[in-house]
């Protein structure tokens, strides 16, 4: 479906249970020969897919805004931020995964790291590529394969994910794509040919495959939703804070688990920051996601844009305030008013859960202790921005607040250089970086002795 229309694009069947067995066995048979093949040889293939998204950047840009609807600047910049992923992982894969020797009296002794095998990978559709490379490239180049279950509604973008890597060089079964629904997720975790399993999406979707995961004793990497703070304090440089705070919310149509949700203002600053935000806020061009001047497009699907109209509704039953939008716009299309409440009361869906679309909450704080009671009141724990220019202030924050990540005067944003992941039902493990690529690996304990040595 064309989000920005409601029109249909194209039908898919999804796959039989004959093509998906096929489809494993394949997968099991090349783990086997793909594990064994040099690290060398397994990052070229992974640094010829960068080369691939990089050179054809536009392209896969343009079918992710047809799929769902991100703008298409953004949805060109993913192709690229894929493409450096891939270049960064293919370059040092090797050393992430190098023999660490460990001194030991008599013998020689080091600690290994060996591919599990087949990993499934149940993927979201709000960044149909970058979620998907940030698994892949680091898997790949580590020995592992991929089974690849995407969101249902970008099916084209699941598919040219896993020509890429065919494009790329990797051999049959090394990174293949499932057409398939989310119920049958369950029975693949169950099949002993699938090692591990990584899922970013809700945190509903993380329970339901952990337990079955669990079941089956597998290793699973969770990334889940959040409902992350961007706290200002009186020192903060208002102005910057506040033209950020708009892109943070905002970023993929406010469709990002690492979007800023909840506006943590100190009173010191408050009415000048809530200014600044909601005439900032108010003058972003909705409209064709394809059109360079647009700034908010469509949200993904009818059902996501039904379900934050929910929350909105709900938040502002409870007392909540709307200052701005609040309201689906009329027309084709599943656009939502960028909106901006306050006066959000606990306990409402605004103050504590993941509002997945462009709405902005703000919360009136006093002092530091305040704003970090605040932002760690909600069960997520995913990332944080904090803006202040006192170093004391920045030390607490870094340390205090509940969150995978912590970003000081700037924008949350995940980067290959550094793992990402959260805490709480932000879920578990880790993405990307040396602690990424070590998530799918038997981290083997070798000890040789006598004439072995």
């Amino acid at each position: 479906m064309n989000p920005a229309t409601g029109d249909l694009v194209e039908s898919f069947e999804a796959h039989s249970a004959a093509v998906v067995e096929r489809r494993i066995a394949e997968a099991h048979r090349a783990a086997l020969s793909w594990g064994r093949t040099s690290i060398e040889d397994r990052s070229r293939v992974v640094e010829r897919a960068g080369a691939i998204l990089e050179a054809e950047q536009e392209a896969f840009g343009r079918l992710m805004t047809l799929e769902m609807g991100k703008t298409l600047r953004s949805a060109i910049d993913e192709a690229a931020k894929c493409a450096g992923a891939c270049r960064y992982f293919a370059t040092h894969a090797a050393a992430f995964l190098a023999d660490e020797p460990v001194r030991v009296e008599g013998e020689r002794a080091h600690v290994a790291f060996h591919p599990l095998g087949v990993v499934l990978a149940v993927m979201p559709w709000n960044f149909p590529f970058w979620q998907v490379i940030r698994f892949a490239a680091p898997a790949l180049c580590a020995g592992n394969v991929g089974l690849l279950k995407h969101a249902s509604n970008v099916p084209r973008c699941a598919l040219a994910l896993e020509d890429l890597f065919r494009r790329a060089g990797a051999p049959d079964g090394v990174f293949q794509t499932l057409l398939i629904g989310g119920e049958r997720v369950d029975a693949l975790l169950a099949d002993p040919r699938i090692a591990a399993a990584t899922l970013t999406g809700s945190e509903q979707a993380g329970a339901a495959v952990a337990a079955a995961a669990g079941r089956a004793l597998k290793k699973t990497v969770l990334e889940l939703g959040g409902s992350d703070p961007f706290i200002v304090m009186p020192s903060a440089d208002v102005d910057a804070a506040a033209a950020t705070a708009v892109k943070a919310r905002m970023i993929n149509n406010g469709q990002s688990c690492i979007a800023a949700k909840r506006f943590i203002i100190d009173d010191a600053v408050y009415d000048r920051f809530s200014e600044r935000f909601v005439k900032a806020v108010q003058a972003l061009q909705v409209g064709d996601p394809m059109d360079a001047r647009t700034d908010v497009g469509p949200l993904a699907t009818a059902q996501i844009r039904a379900d934050l109209h929910r929350q909105v509704e709900r938040s502002v039953a409870a007392g909540a305030r709307v200052l701005l939008g609040g309201a689906m716009r009329a027309g084709p299309g599943w656009y939502y008013e960028p909106t901006v409440l306050v006066d959000v009361p606990d306990g409402s869906p605004a103050a504590g859960d993941e509002l997945f679309g462009p709405v902005a909450s703000l919360f009136r704080t006093r002092g530091i202790d305040d704003a970090i009671r605040v932002a760690n009141r909600t069960r997520y724990g995913l990332a944080a921005s904090a803006w202040t220019e006192r170093p004391e202030e920045a030390t607490r924050l870094a340390r205090e607040l509940e969150a995978g990540s912590v970003f000081i005067n700037a924008m949350v944003a995940s980067d290959a250089r550094f793992p990402f992941g959260g805490v709480k039902m932000s879920g578990y493990g880790r993405e990307l970086s040396a602690f990424g690529i070590r998530e799918f690996v038997n981290i083997r304990t070798v000890r040789r002795r006598g004439s072995g040595a």
